[in-house]
């Protein structure tokens, strides 16, 4: 399946599609993922949203480790060079483009649905950070600097550490609300 969604790609590259992408990857780098994530984190302390800030923190943090792990434990060569129009020398399973992004669309929808701003609950603004990732991903195959299974396997491990957060952050919201006794097991 790899090497034949690759030949698809080099065989209908349009240069106009080529620059298109190319500007989408490079919006969509782990490094731009950083600085979207920082704006966020700054945004929610200005509202007084600390514990989200903190899950978009440490879910972007721990993250980023678990995919640099990730590429270390899997070791998995890039498309060859004639066909990869980006010139890079990390491993290549899992995307870190498509990990990144998944993962921050996931924190952000997380954040979006726990606010009270009723705009940001419309399914047209939740689609939007989903949209973002998946043309990010998309970028990736098509410059020929992942196979297709890395960008998949990118969204799968973004979107579910994502969750992961969101869930650990919901449940000690939950805790908190309920108070300390409420964990407290036994007759009462």
């Amino acid at each position: 399946m790899d090497g034949n969604v690759l030949q698809w790609m080099v065989e209908h590259r349009i240069v106009w599609v080529t620059s298109l992408f190319w500007i989408i990857t490079t919006a969509g780098s782990t490094a731009a993922m950083f600085a979207w994530s920082i704006a966020g984190c700054v945004a929610l302390l200005r509202t007084a949203r600390r514990a989200d800030a903190v899950m978009v923190a440490g879910g972007m943090l721990t993250g980023w480790g678990a995919m640099s792990l990730s590429k270390l434990i899997f070791g998995r060569d890039r498309p060859p060079v004639p066909e990869r129009l980006v010139e890079i020398s990390t491993h290549s399973f899992p995307s870190g483009h498509a990990m990144m992004s998944a993962l921050l669309a996931t924190l952000a929808i997380g954040v979006m649905l726990r606010s009270t701003t009723e705009w940001l609950h419309r399914p047209l603004v939740l689609a939007v950070p989903v949209v973002a990732s998946f043309a990010i991903g998309v970028s990736r195959i098509y410059l020929g600097a992942h196979w297709v299974t890395d960008v998949l396997a990118g969204w799968v491990f973004g979107a579910a550490w994502g969750l992961l957060w969101i869930y650990a952050f919901a449940s000690r919201a939950g805790r908190t609300e309920r108070g300390p006794s409420a964990t407290k097991k036994g007759p009462t």
